[in-house]
């Protein structure tokens, strides 16, 4: 597709309404302009994420007091972005023009340029692409809350292992001295035993929940296990992670957030939420790590920016596998 843009305007992806990824259209939009205390960035690379599915589709229906109640209230979704910075505010003092950066922006990061705030910018690692770093923000970000206060020798499970932030919650566990143990289906346990897991469980052959071992942090990533059967599978004092989008079409997957809040109350378990926020010093952590080769970006597969519908849909449709990645042309 060309991606020549007109001055003061790019290409990017547009939705007007909420829906499928039919909503979704590859157009000229306007070219956003930094605030004082943002920057532009050129955008190179973006990449998919179950959260963009919620916004593209305003489902649980609960995510519409923050995205709009009737209409998306940014018309450019998309959080993860690679790429390098084109333009800085008035205020902002510590990136310039030049800078290859990545962030996790509020939406707006399938397009040509998007603009973010400084304060959540950061540099990419050196050692990886423009479409490896897209991968990182939201889902290595979110995995390593997940990991939060992880020990050596400790026991880790991670139920998703194969998924964008199951693949990341694998090596960064792995990175801080745990046993992992990764769940997913049978196609996909060669990647998660690449990854480093040292033990992989095909979720159709054998439940986790059932076979008797005691891990001393549960990361759930799919919600497909009730929280008792959990807490089956959690020694006395363990963690239980849970960062699952799964739930009802109106409130998704808040009822069972408030039922593991009321029921820290009374067991000796941990039932511990993760609600991911964007901020420099992760990416700054994250950075860390793929530069010190703790994790490496599983990408499964790349389309350009225009056919992002396409790579939506495939999302929606199939169990993820790794990451999918949005590659922009540079302007001619």
């Amino acid at each position: 597709m060309d991606v020549e843009t007109e001055n003061g305007t790019m290409q990017a992806i547009v939705q007007h309404a909420y829906g499928s990824s039919e909503v979704l259209a590859y157009r000229t939009a306007p070219r956003p302009v930094p605030r004082a205390d943002e920057v532009l960035i050129a955008v190179r690379a973006s990449s998919l994420n179950f959260a963009d599915v919620a916004m593209v589709t305003g489902r649980p229906s609960l995510i519409r007091a923050v995205s709009g109640l009737r209409t998306p209230k940014h018309r450019v979704p998309g959080k993860d972005v690679a790429g390098v910075v084109e333009a800085v505010g008035a205020d902002v003092t510590d990136l310039r023009p030049g800078d290859e950066v990545y962030a996790e922006a509020p939406a707006g990061a399938w397009a040509q340029h998007v603009c973010v705030r400084a304060s959540i910018v950061a540099l990419k690692p050196a050692n990886l692409s423009f479409e490896q770093a897209a991968t990182l923000p939201l889902a290595a970000g979110t995995a390593l809350d997940c990991v939060a206060g992880v020990r050596p020798g400790q026991k880790v499970l991670v139920n998703g292992a194969s998924g964008g932030v199951g693949t990341f919650a694998v090596q960064l566990a792995k990175a801080l001295g745990a046993e992992v143990t990764g769940v997913c289906s049978g196609r996909n346990v060669e990647l998660v035993r690449g990854l480093g897991a040292d033990r992989v469980i095909d979720y159709e052959r054998s439940d986790f929940t059932s076979d008797g071992t005691r891990y001393d942090l549960v990361i759930d990533l799919v919600g497909n296990r009730s929280l008792a059967a959990y807490r089956r599978a959690l020694t006395e004092r363990g963690t239980l992670a849970l960062s699952s989008g799964n739930g009802g079409r109106v409130i998704g997957p808040m009822g069972r957030i408030v039922h593991a809040v009321l029921l820290n109350l009374l067991v000796g378990q941990h039932l511990r939420p993760v609600s991911a926020t964007p901020g420099r010093a992760k990416l700054d952590r994250l950075r860390e790590l793929a530069e010190d080769g703790a994790i490496r970006p599983a990408v499964e597969r790349t389309y350009a920016l225009g056919d992002a519908p396409e790579a939506l849909r495939r999302l929606m449709a199939e169990h993820a596998r790794g990451k999918t990645v949005l590659t922009v042309a540079r302007e001619r």
